[in-house]
């Protein structure tokens, strides 16, 4: 409702003129009242209609069969469906190409008030994010890094609608921090490390493994001294845990993501090394949370995969509905002691995948 200021008016001008005015007044401000009445109520039912339109979403996903990818999707696609909207799932299969291929076609086709990516090659795909948000489509970047900066959260695309992304340079530090309280808490001096890279080639690898090592040199007697790689796999993890340990009878530590470590765990058992081998790693999968509680794993850092889909599509309903960005979003911004997962606090993190 406008204001309205009535302003007196001198005595002088008499009975007649201040009727006369009294009525414009009263005229006027009907005409004031009604005008924003039939305003409020034209916003309020534009508003009831945006958020009442149903919202198609494209959902490009890493690898829907991947087991860190599966609750993502789950949490992803619960969300939609209690907020009006549908995902149609794009699924890239780990192939940089065919993820390229399903973003054009997903800006082309028209069919979409909203994206949310999950990059395979994050450099790769900026030029296509930028098409689409120029064409009036929300993106939201989820998971992995859209851009050449590995140490923030922040939006590195202009108009980008929300950045929802553990920062790997920070799960690097974490890991190489909780391995150098490791080596400290049972006295190895010095520390032989194994380091199992997921993909070493990959720019996420290259960003969390310098800042592990960064951390590390806090401590001169912790080393790597052997590497390998898990490629996201239990059963890779098992081979390349066994040749480092094959080719390194003094390893005291091997540090990996949850799946790799897992087949380290199998591999330490083959060897009658468990409780000798420490084992460290980042996920907090309910497989390293287990491990972490019953004493098998020293540590794990924590990520959760099933609120980053939740916290994407509520970002993304959020700015389609209301126009507001959300910027950068931590998924484990609010877990305990920094996301640093150990033995006297394993029992309050709750696993969102199961490694």
């Amino acid at each position: 409702m406008p204001r309205i200021t009535f302003r007196s008016r001198p005595w002088r001008r008499g009975v007649a003129l201040a009727a006369a005015a009294l009525t414009l007044a009263a005229c006027s401000s009907s005409s004031s009242s009604s005008s924003a009445s039939s305003s409020s109520t034209s916003s309020s039912q534009s508003a009831s209609a945006s958020n009442s339109k149903h919202l198609s979403i494209a959902y490009l996903s890493f690898a829907v069969e991947n087991s860190y990818d599966a609750p993502m999707l789950a949490a992803a696609q619960a969300v939609a469906s209690d907020n009006n909207a549908t995902l149609k799932v794009f699924d890239a299969n780990n192939n940089p190409q065919t993820q390229y291929s399903q973003l054009q076609d997903a800006i082309t086709s028209g069919q979409y008030d909203g994206i949310i990516l999950q990059p395979i090659f994050g450099t790769g795909l900026i030029s296509l994010v930028q098409q689409a948000i120029a064409k009036g489509i929300k993106v939201v970047n989820m998971d992995q890094v859209l851009g050449p900066d590995y140490n923030t959260d922040a939006p590195q695309v202009t108009g980008l609608a929300a950045n929802v992304m553990f920062v790997p340079t920070e799960i690097g530090t974490k890991l190489g921090n909780l391995v150098v309280q490791a080596c400290q808490a049972k006295n190895l001096n010095p520390c032989n490390v194994g380091y199992l890279y997921d993909i070493k080639a990959s720019a996420l690898d290259v960003a969390i493994s310098g800042a592990f090592n960064k951390a590390i040199a806090a401590d001169p007697g912790v080393k790597v001294v052997a590497q390998g790689q898990s490629f996201f796999s239990p059963t890779e993890g098992l081979t390349a845990v066994q040749n480092m340990l094959a080719a390194n009878a003094n390893l005291n530590l091997i540090v990996g993501s949850d799946q790799g470590i897992e087949g380290g765990v199998q591999a330490v058992a083959a060897k009658h090394l468990t409780g000798k081998v420490i084992l460290v790693g980042y996920g907090a999968s309910a497989a390293a949370l287990a491990g972490v509680a019953s004493g098998a794993w020293f540590g794990d850092v924590a990520q959760a995969p099933a609120s980053e889909g939740r916290l994407a599509v509520q970002a993304l309903v959020k700015v389609l509905r209301t126009g507001q960005d959300s910027g950068g979003v931590d998924p484990v911004a609010q877990l305990p002691d920094n996301g640093i997962v150990t033995k006297t606090n394993v029992s309050q993190f709750t696993a969102e995948w199961p490694g």
